[in-house]
């Protein structure tokens, strides 16, 4: 079984910027520079059949023609009680909206159930260990809040495939699709 999803991965000269500002919260486990990207669709657990049927139907998502996104603020993911994530948000963009709602249809289209959460694209940052302290996240987000990167092109994607290790997640490019 392989779990997988689509994504548009951060170019290095943004990923730095982004280390940048991956410090001064204990508790947060920061993502490394080759872990950072917009997922467009996660899929989860597939076979192999049903994963090269997907990478199929993912070419019907091609062309279109390339955009721009640009990176915009900082939050975190959580409930009431706890953040579990802290992600780095973006401005609205109707072509990433699409793309993405493309990539789910592939989904649809192999067999892949589509995840139920609304899609709120941003780039994971940190996962949040249960001890980390509220208050100290709070102020991380405010010191950082006025994040804007500058405009990024999108001309391609990719679909992943992705392995849960102690440190984390570990991300292959299985194949790539021009826009």
């Amino acid at each position: 079984m392989l779990r997988l999803f689509t994504a548009i991965a951060i170019p290095d000269d943004v990923a730095e910027t982004l280390a940048r500002r991956q410090s001064g919260l204990p508790g947060a486990r920061w993502r490394p520079l080759d872990a950072l990207h917009v997922t467009l669709a996660f899929y989860g657990e597939a076979s192999e059949r049903t994963a090269d049927d997907l990478a199929s139907e993912l070419t019907r998502a091609e062309g279109g023609g390339a955009f721009e996104i640009t990176l915009s603020g900082v939050g975190a993911f959580g409930d009431a009680h706890r953040s579990h994530t802290l992600w780095a948000g973006l401005e609205r963009s109707e072509p990433l909206n699409v793309l993405a709602g493309r990539c789910r249809a592939a989904g649809e289209r192999a067999g892949v159930p589509p995840e139920k959460r609304e899609y709120r694209p941003h780039v994971t940052l940190a996962y949040l260990k249960p001890q980390a302290n509220p208050d100290r996240i709070g102020a991380w987000i405010a010191g950082h809040n006025l994040l804007k990167s500058p405009p990024i092109r999108v001309d391609r994607f990719g679909l992943y495939s992705s392995v849960l290790t102690g440190d984390g997640s570990v991300y292959t490019l299985e194949r790539e699709y021009l826009l």
